[in-house]
């Protein structure tokens, strides 16, 4: 684009109407307008959050009130730009960060854009109107979203950076892991992405649980050095609780990222003390042996989506400093959204899901 005028464009989104009720549509992008980019999505990863939508219509009091595009998770190539736009050009492959604060609020302003007041997040029912999500073949994007993606990189492992990022966020919260003993309880796709965030932060050892055998050997290839199914292993507690003549734990950090709160106290029963244990998984409300966080002298933090972790996150993609293909379970077309969605589903079966949106063309 080079006059100057705005373009509207049609694409194809994937819309959750209601409860199991995906359709495939065609609607208007929307214009391009100032400081923004189209994006033509390549691949985009199914969340948690988008599950929920699926099969709940939501998540705790939040529910979607009207038709919604649902995805936050997406790479693709820009394909034009406005005129004022320099940081990034036509054919560049993009991570796009679907997080958007308001850059203007009071947390915003203290630099935690993360706990924005007035954020606007892809595909998020919290907001009424709905934000629309990113699941669409065409993305109007603030060109500040998009981060480049290092030729030779499949746009699918990029389109694990927002994920990636809530783990490197996690991380982050913990301090400094470099020499740490560190345990990841619950190993779905943030958790092993949190494995490979605290390996690549200086971990002397992670050791990961769950209670499939199948998440733990992901766990094993994300990096893990010990894997333990606390379903078959009614012991592991003990082992890891003694540290020489005491019983204080051996751990100095865990990520819970189950939101189960029988995960956390087991979790609790390991640490040493002045562990830091940071919550990344949500579980509705929890109850927490205070004897035990007052006796070890614990800090329990929380760990709240991402912000400047984006940015790292494509690049530690791009630099091939950590490998995240062995999350990827399988990538559908657009046309066959409902069997993505529906193997996602499978903790079983599957670890991320991808969305192919290559093959989708507006009418």
């Amino acid at each position: 684009m080079d006059d100057g005028q705005p373009m509207r464009l049609r694409c194809l989104c994937l819309v959750i109407n209601a409860p199991d009720d995906l359709r495939v549509v065609e609607q208007d992008a929307g214009e391009l307008g100032p400081g923004q980019v189209l994006v033509q999505v390549g691949f985009g990863g199914i969340c948690g959050s988008d599950l929920h939508y699926f099969h709940q219509g939501g998540f705790g009091t939040v529910r979607i009130k009207r038709p919604m595009i649902l995805g936050h998770e997406v790479a693709g190539t820009i394909t034009a730009v406005a005129p004022d736009v320099q940081r990034v050009q036509v054919g560049d492959r993009v991570a796009v960060n679907p997080s958007r604060p308001c850059r203007s609020c009071s947390y915003c302003l203290e630099g935690l854009p993360n706990q924005c007041l007035d954020m606007r997040f892809y595909g998020s029912a919290m907001r009424d109107p709905h934000v629309e999500g990113a699941f669409r073949n065409q993305l109007v994007c603030d060109a500040l979203q998009c981060e480049i993606v290092a030729p030779g990189v499949p746009l699918e492992l990029a389109a694990l950076a927002e994920p990636f990022s809530v783990g490197l966020h996690g991380v982050q919260r913990a301090g400094p892991l470099l020499g740490k003993r560190v345990l990841v309880s619950g190993c779905g796709p943030i958790g092993t992405l949190a494995i490979a965030a605290a390996k690549v932060h200086g971990a002397a050892e992670v050791v990961a649980v769950d209670v499939t055998d199948q998440t733990l050997a992901i766990a094993r290839a994300m990096g893990a050095d010990v894997t333990i199914n606390v379903a078959k292993d009614g012991d592991w507690v003990q082992r890891y609780n003694a540290d020489g003549q005491t019983r204080k734990g051996t751990f100095d950090v865990m990520l819970e990222c189950s939101g189960n709160q029988q995960a956390l106290r087991a979790g609790l029963d390991v640490m040493r003390p002045r562990g830091v244990v940071v919550q990344l998984g949500l579980g509705g409300d929890v109850s927490i042996a205070q004897n035990v966080v007052v006796a070890k002298e614990l800090s329990i933090c929380g760990s709240f989506r991402f912000h400047a972790e984006f940015a790292l996150a494509v690049r530690l993609i791009n630099e091939g400093r950590v490998n995240l293909r062995p999350v990827i379970t399988r990538a559908f077309p657009l046309s066959q959204a409902r069997q993505a969605f529906e193997l996602a589903s499978d903790r079983t079966q599957a670890m991320k899901v991808l969305l192919d949106f290559s093959a989708a063309e507006a009418a």
